[in-house]
């Protein structure tokens, strides 16, 4: 699933190309990745809407238009968002196909068909129980420690909540904890101010890498940038799809377990679980 980086990446993709252009026809081919509203009235709203900004809310494209309508999109597990010159290829991935006066086209196909688009006007009725952004300014490590002291359980089935934090997914939590020392099996609650330090500092330097790399491209290619490119932060994960492999820091293997039912990847000699910390 895109997590952080790769949604701000397909985000700031668009922003360089998209802001400024209007949408003059919508296409849904698949009526259930529109949530709201129903398909006919999503389609006509958005004809003759220019788009005149795009950002990013966790794991949100968040698209601001003309009327004051935004348009949101959550790609899930294997949707792409691609602006292209000319006519879209066809291909029968494709979910939603919006045609821009320039003759280019947005087209957001998803594989799977978990993506899901929203058309409101006011975002915060779908976006306004997300926690926190981990790159805002006022997400400082402090907050971090107030946030956690009053939560129970395990770090990141925690990590993971996005009402908790917002934009994390399996591979950066996993990644994150692996660079601040902490097994993903440590109740929230244990620990220490300094341990919290680190991951703090963990979580923005994992995501802001992954940025600067345009994301993280599986084997299963399922995310692409805006342009089409694959993500090159692959290259640098040190425990995320790792298993059975040195561990880059000390050389021990690093493990695969089940924690909340998510594949979760750790080093056993870096991140090791203190007795009574579970």
């Amino acid at each position: 699933m895109p997590e952080l980086p790769e949604v701000e990446t397909v985000a700031r993709g668009l922003r360089a190309s998209l802001i400024g252009r209007t949408i003059v026809k919508v296409e849904v081919r698949w009526a259930r990745s529109v949530v709201s509203p129903d398909p006919t009235l999503f389609a006509s709203r958005l004809a003759g809407q220019r788009v005149t900004d795009v950002g990013r809310r966790g794991k949100w494209v968040v698209i601001a238009l003309s009327s004051g309508d935004t348009l949101l999109i959550h790609l899930r597990m294997t949707g792409q968002l691609v602006l292209e010159p000319g006519e879209c290829p066809d291909d029968r991935h494709i979910r939603v196909l919006f045609f821009l006066n320039d003759g280019w086209c947005l087209r957001f196909s998803d594989a799977r068909k978990f993506g899901r688009l929203w058309l409101v006007d006011d975002p915060v009725g779908v976006l306004g129980e997300l926690g926190p952004e981990p790159l805002a300014d006022d997400f400082t490590a402090a907050r971090l420690e107030e946030m956690l002291v009053r939560r129970r359980g395990r770090i990141k089935p925690l990590l993971l909540n996005q009402r908790f934090l917002a934009g994390l997914g399996n591979i950066y939590t996993d990644e994150a904890l692996w660079r601040s020392g902490i097994h993903p099996l440590r109740r929230a609650e244990s620990l220490t101010p300094a341990e919290v330090r680190r991951l703090h500092r963990a979580i923005q330097d994992v995501l802001r890498e992954a940025i600067a790399s345009g994301g993280t491209t599986l084997p299963d290619r399922t995310y692409r940038q805006a342009d089409g490119r694959a993500g090159e932060f692959v290259q640098h994960l040190a425990v995320y799809g790792r298993e059975g492999q040195p561990c880059p820091r000390c050389g021990a293997i690093i493990e695969r377990i089940r924690v909340s039912q998510r594949g979760t990847h750790f080093c056993p000699r870096c991140q090791s679980l203190p007795e009574g910390k579970f």
